[in-house]
């Protein structure tokens, strides 16, 4: 009870059983004859990612860091599926990795938190939450998505050395290949940037 005499309300503290049930039914436990039509084809056609995300460790297990482990592992996990789906794709239809990334890739993953920031902005009084949701999340993408894997790429490289691959692959294209042909560098082709954010511009007003 409250301090006020009225009754504290105690959020139930779901299980995996819970879980599960909830992703298996067409609005999470509500009464299927209040789910629309479009809600059952959506129901069924994402059924498999929502079985995926019911298999994430409920919130109150360890103070909530096993589903954020957990969550950050599937993310990776769904993140290298699209990776190579994409790079499936580009080949199929002849586009280039880079273009296929800012193109397909950039879009798809752009798209949620599009829909999340419009969510936000409709239960908020203001658009902060938005804002702050599609400023961050590019941030860490390009930040923290670019940034951490180079800096991997950058310590191996400058762990291992040249191999005859690397001699192979920069001796011609690199301009700076005299200069790191005795210690080696993690090497990053520049020249598609532009013409990608062009097409990924384009895009977007569709």
């Amino acid at each position: 009870a409250s301090a006020g005499g009225g009754v504290e309300e105690v959020e139930e503290e779901l299980t995996y059983g819970q879980q599960i049930r909830q992703a298996l039914n067409v609005n999470a436990g509500g009464a299927l004859s209040e789910a629309s039509v479009l809600d059952c084809i959506m129901h069924w056609l994402s059924i498999g990612w929502k079985l995926l995300a019911a298999l994430v460790p409920p919130p109150h297990w360890l103070g909530g860091w096993a589903t954020f482990a957990v969550a950050l592992a599937m993310v990776g996990l769904v993140t290298a599926i699209i990776g190579d789906l994409a790079s499936i794709f580009g080949c199929l239809v002849g586009l280039e990795d880079s273009v296929t990334a800012f193109t397909v890739v950039a879009l798809g993953t752009s798209l949620p938190d599009t829909f999340a920031s419009v969510l936000a902005i409709r239960a908020d009084d203001n658009a902060d939450n938005a804002v702050g949701n599609v400023t961050g999340s590019n941030s860490v993408n390009v930040f923290l998505g670019l940034g951490f894997p180079w800096l991997i790429a950058t310590a191996y490289w400058g762990s291992v050395g040249p191999t005859q691959e690397w001699h192979d692959k920069y001796a011609g294209s690199w301009r700076y290949y005299d200069d790191y042909k005795e210690s080696g560098a993690f090497v990053v082709m520049g020249g598609s940037l532009g013409f990608n954010t062009m097409v990924f511009s384009i895009l977007t007003c569709f």
